[in-house]
């Protein structure tokens, strides 16, 4: 494990990176939100050794942070899969069925309760906020883990949820 941590620049470690971003906003409490964006920004998730280090750099207890880390949907505590997989809960889309879509991909997927990722690491299934096409729904965004790629669907039901899982499984596979 030493032999692996030594290749790793250590600029990229969460706890250096948690670190450099306390001490770039002075230690102050009140920018706790901006430093966990950043941290965010750099690893797509909230690392808990980066969490830890900022409860310890601000000198406030750890469930504080885990707090603010929580409220707002923006942040994530897992790493997410290689696709992100959207699912809209506006109006329109709840009431044209992505709340059972949204459980059936969870089951399909084979997402343990509590989490959001597959354990191989290939999805996320997330809700999500209106996406401002309510004609279209429900409809689902999938988006690639580093923001290049975004594709919507709309019309979406399980036998579709199924064609999109397998047309993102084979772009991995090429």
């Amino acid at each position: 494990m030493a032999q692996l941590l030594k290749l790793i620049p250590k600029e990229t470690m969460p706890g250096t990176l948690a670190r450099d971003v306390a001490v770039k906003y002075g230690r102050e409490r009140r920018y706790l939100i901006r430093m966990l964006q950043e941290i965010q920004s750099t690893y797509g998730y909230l690392p808990q050794e980066a969490l830890r280090v900022v409860a310890n750099e601000l000198r406030i207890p750890l469930t504080e942070v885990l707090t603010v880390a929580t409220f707002y949907h923006q942040f994530r505590l897992e790493r997410p899969g290689e696709f992100i997989i959207m699912l809209c809960m506006g109006t329109a889309c709840h009431l044209r069925g992505n709340a059972a879509n949204y459980e059936f991909l969870r089951t399909y997927l084979g997402i343990r309760s509590g989490k959001s990722t597959t354990d191989d690491g290939i999805f996320s299934v997330e809700k999500a906020r209106c996406f401002g096409c309510c004609s279209l729904a429900p409809v689902v965004m999938v988006v690639s883990r580093d923001g290049s790629y975004r594709r919507l669907y709309g019309d979406v039901t399980p036998a579709k949820l199924r064609r999109i899982v397998a047309e993102h499984r084979a772009k991995l596979a090429k």
